[in-house]
């Protein structure tokens, strides 16, 4: 048994507590209250919803949710201005742009984000639509229907895409095998995944189900789920991810990412929890 699926077997058997009515009830006012499409607007998700096709989905939703750090009115203003570097026509730019057309994506920048980093994320999509059958295929071909299974999708991912980058690059791509919450990538396979009857979310993946998502776990949700008695451990890391997603598996075992609009929500607006 890989180390993974034992880390799991651990968090599943602490997961089994019960959880309190109350704590249950607020988390699903939350959840309703929080993903709704007026969310989008000042959200980085809402530069995505620019796009209709499958392909030019996929390929802005990873580059905008590469750059989703650090103060969101910055992070949605930069991701607009990735679009515009890129034609606003991600799948056609990635697959055809010209060595003098990849040369100028070095002009972009957002925070440590810079130099030639958005060239070679280009470079790495293009492998991955010619030679993998694009980013879906690529992460879930295999897919086993377990939790474990998303850890095995985000490094093949970042295994995929480190030929093609710098050296420098490399902190911007999850590396789970190093213990990283991966909250980037894991938000992205929630846009992927989770169904788009609230307008949020796309689910136009469908070889992964909504039940096998983790937590995209940053300070915000972190904060917010310890202060509810989800998360015990302190590190916001691959462990810890871990351990509050089977906690939300309880509470709803198809869909348990909804709270992610719940978590982030209360932490982000400072909301006082009381249960």
């Amino acid at each position: 048994m890989s180390t993974n699926a034992l880390d799991n077997l651990a968090i599943d058997t602490l997961a089994s507590d019960s959880l309190a009515p109350a704590l249950v009830d607020y988390l699903n006012s939350k959840a309703e209250e929080y993903e709704r499409e007026e969310f989008i607007e000042d959200d980085p998700v809402g530069v995505v919803h620019r796009y209709s096709r499958k392909e030019d989905i996929e390929i802005a939703g990873l580059l905008v949710s590469t750059i989703s750090w650090g103060n969101r009115k910055a992070i949605v203003k930069s991701a607009r201005t990735m679009m515009d570097y890129l034609d606003n026509a991600p799948m056609d730019f990635t697959m055809n742009a010209s060595e003098d057309e990849l040369v100028k994506l070095d002009k972009f920048v957002y925070r440590t984000f810079q130099k030639d980093d958005l060239r070679g994320m280009v470079m790495g999509l293009r492998h991955i639509y010619t030679e993998c059958g694009g980013l879906e295929r690529l992460m879930m071909e295999g897919n086993t229907g377990g939790t474990d299974y998303v850890y095995t999708a985000i490094k093949r991912l970042r295994d995929t895409l480190l030929p093609y980058l710098s050296e420098r690059t490399y902190r911007h791509i999850a590396d789970v095998t190093r213990g990283s919450a991966a909250k980037r990538v894991n938000m992205y396979l929630r846009w992927m995944t989770r169904s788009s009857c609230k307008g949020v979310d796309f689910g136009i993946w469908k070889t992964i189900s909504p039940s096998q998502l983790l937590l995209p776990l940053d300070v915000h949700s972190g904060n917010t789920s310890r202060a509810l008695g989800l998360l015990s451990r302190k590190q916001n890391d691959w462990r810890a991810v871990q351990e509050v997603s089977a906690r939300l598996r309880q509470l709803c075992p198809d869909d348990p990412i909804k709270y992610d609009f719940a978590l982030f929500g209360v932490g982000i607006n400072k909301e006082n929890v009381s249960v």
